[in-house]
């Protein structure tokens, strides 16, 4: 798959506010509210799209990509890394694409912050994601547990570094 990535707009947000995942993963559906909307206008998202121009998924980073749990596990003192957070259009999880999708905003969070190792927080029952983030070579740091729509979650915090950092993780 070929992504496409723009700044979010106002009909994108709207659209992604709207998407329903099923159970497991109703965790990450949102409210469909303005607060949504505005969350995901706030600066640190972006649209992904396929090549016919079709909204595949979205990609944030900074305070947007954090969960509050990792705060408390030391997730984010590093700061030769950069938060990333992602989600996919739910009626094309599972067909294979993941990894290319996660490759593509790997690429977009490089572009944008050269130098930087790339961080993510990810649901542990979220097997699926955690293993295309491996693939993708992002490696476990820490697991965590936060409270999220009232509930508690158990977190795998993960980092990628690019080749040519000697950096470690």
């Amino acid at each position: 798959m070929e992504i496409q990535i723009q700044p979010m707009t106002r009909e994108a947000a709207a659209r992604i506010s709207t998407w329903r995942y099923p159970a497991p993963y109703d965790f990450y559906s949102m409210a469909a509210d303005e607060e949504d909307i505005l969350e995901l206008m706030n600066g640190d998202y972006a649209a992904a799209s396929d090549s016919a121009g079709n909204l595949v998924g979205f990609y944030c980073t900074g305070n947007s990509a954090r969960v509050a749990g990792g705060y408390g596990a030391g997730l984010y003192e590093d700061d030769t890394c950069v938060d990333y957070g992602l989600g996919m259009n739910p009626e094309l999880t599972g067909q294979g694409a993941g990894l290319d999708f996660v490759k593509a905003g790997m690429a977009y969070v490089s572009d944008k912050f050269p130098g930087k190792g790339i961080r993510l927080a990810v649901a542990k029952f979220n097997q699926r994601a955690a293993k295309v983030y491996s693939r993708a070579g992002f490696r476990e740091t820490c697991e965590f547990s936060s409270m999220v729509g009232g509930r508690n979650v158990l977190f795998i915090g993960m980092v990628y570094r690019f080749p040519d950092d000697a950096r470690t993780t």
